[in-house]
């Protein structure tokens, strides 16, 4: 277990990262003694800061929920992070890529809650009965940690490498189709890089709202109603560089694409 101010100087080191698009040494060879509680508290510290600064949080990002992302990563379990409204892009929007560092894509659903969730308990149909509708996303991912060797304890430190998203296409009722089998094929300037269906998210997209919730009741937290909700990925991360469009095709659900200046 870390003090108070090995957390401390954790998060100091973190914000100071992400003010410099820069990265930190691996917090696991640094502090090989760092559990996961150590690095949701440093988590923690650092989203309380974000506040304090006069920044919104609109929702939640799970990720490690499908076993292409835990392969892709080596890493065999979920994370959640926090989403600000300065994260959120509005589809067909230019970014600038300079704005984060290691600079990844991955495909998701984003559930909006129109009622609370609070586990422990919850379960699939609680969270498609909160939900108010589901939309096609992209997450931008950004690493404040050096890439290499990277565990668990350093993603959930890193905001679960959570830098933005997109979002738009068609919205649907939790109901309207069947999320499942809701499909993606993901393009880097008009040459198709990935693709996946939404089962690959432990079997129903909505199990990672499930999951979060539940695990959110074991940190003393819950899901508020009107938060956006990213479900976890269901393609591998695709890089993108400077200049590139990423254009993702979810069939009846619509296009999303945004372009990195």
């Amino acid at each position: 277990m870390l003090t108070p101010d090995e957390i401390t100087t954790i998060a100091d080191e973190l914000a100071a990262a992400e003010a410099q698009r820069s990265m930190i040494p691996l917090l696991t060879t640094r502090y090989p003694e760092m559990t996961i509680e150590d690095s949701y508290a440093v988590q923690n510290e650092w989203r309380r800061r974000a506040v304090a600064s006069g920044r919104r949080m609109v929702g939640r990002k799970i990720g490690l929920t499908s076993k292409v992302m835990q392969v892709a990563t080596g890493i065999t379990e979920p994370d959640y992070g926090a989403i600000f409204d300065d994260m959120v892009f509005e589809n067909g929007s230019v970014i600038d890529h300079d704005r984060f560092s290691n600079v990844r894509i991955e495909v998701e659903l984003a559930f909006k809650l129109g009622k609370p969730l609070q586990g422990p308990g919850i379960t699939v149909f609680d969270v498609l009965d909160a939900t108010d509708y589901v939309v096609p996303a992209l997450e931008i991912l950004s690493s404040r940690i050096e890439m290499t060797g990277r565990t668990i304890v350093d993603t959930i430190s890193d905001n679960a490498a959570m830098g933005g998203m997109v979002y738009g296409g068609n919205p649907v009722a939790p109901d309207a189709v069947d999320l499942r089998w809701v499909s993606a094929l993901l393009y880097r300037n008009e040459t198709i890089e990935e693709s996946g269906v939404a089962a690959a998210v432990l079997n129903h997209p909505a199990m990672g709202v499930v999951w979060l919730a539940n695990k959110l009741a074991s940190h003393g937290d819950s899901l508020a109603a009107g938060e956006l909700i990213l479900a976890g990925s269901f393609t591998r991360p695709m890089w993108v560089e400077r200049g590139d469009t990423v254009t993702c095709d979810y069939g009846e659900l619509g296009t999303l694409t945004c372009r990195f200046n």
